[in-house]
């Protein structure tokens, strides 16, 4: 186990993070990829396709329309097309956005298996594991590549020093509170005393003429 003295967690503790997140979403990352290339694919074919089927179209058959009619029809027919393409792009990208979505939260609530989770912790620094300890709230689960993905992030943020602000903290607010007014009340005491007009002793009355 690797231990350090540092209230910080050290850059191996987010490169083996981020290690053992790419080995557990690697088949996820993988499967995504080859989708979304494969859609944009297909879809670049159909859509020069589609377009170059509307450019061959002849509305001069519908003469029912008139002569300004089918005019119509063949000056704005390329927008149409053009505009059906466009439709059809945004929907297809909202599908693959909500397939990526699916997919990644369906990885993020992959449980992590005992023997990753143990050579993962064995690396980490006591800073880096208090912040698993952090990003891991509910105990009564076992710990996902979720939670190891947030680890991740607060790593990142700085969550371990303010881990370790929070205890002190804490053992601050802990303290009796006569341990913590004590030298501010023998300051207080001594300031009054400064304060104070100084008065002549017993003798010095004595000595003073009437």
């Amino acid at each position: 186990m690797k231990q350090t003295s540092s209230s910080l967690a050290t850059p191996q503790d987010t490169s083996v993070l981020r290690s053992t997140l790419l080995k557990l979403t690697a088949t996820q990352k993988i499967l995504c990829t080859v989708v979304v290339a494969v859609v944009v694919i297909v879809w670049y074919d159909l859509l020069n396709r589609m377009v170059a089927f509307g450019d061959k179209i002849d509305y001069s058959g519908l003469q029912v329309l008139g002569g300004e009619g089918i005019a119509f029809l063949q000056r704005y027919n390329p927008f149409f097309w053009w505009a059906l393409v466009a439709l059809c792009t945004l929907i297809i990208a909202y599908l693959l956005f909500g397939f990526v979505q699916s997919s990644r939260q369906r990885v993020q609530a992959k449980i992590v298996g005992a023997e990753t989770f143990q050579s993962l912790v064995a690396q980490l620094s006591e800073p880096a594991r208090d912040v698993l300890r952090w990003a891991w709230q509910d105990r009564s689960q076992p710990v996902t590549v979720g939670v190891l993905q947030r680890t991740a992030e607060e790593l990142r943020s700085g969550r371990a020093g303010k881990i370790l602000l929070s205890r002190l903290q804490a053992q601050l607010l802990d303290q009796p509170a006569t341990a913590a007014a004590s030298p501010r009340h023998a300051a207080e005491t001594s300031a009054l005393r400064e304060q104070a007009p100084q008065q002549p002793s017993p003798g010095q009355q004595a000595q003073s003429p009437t």
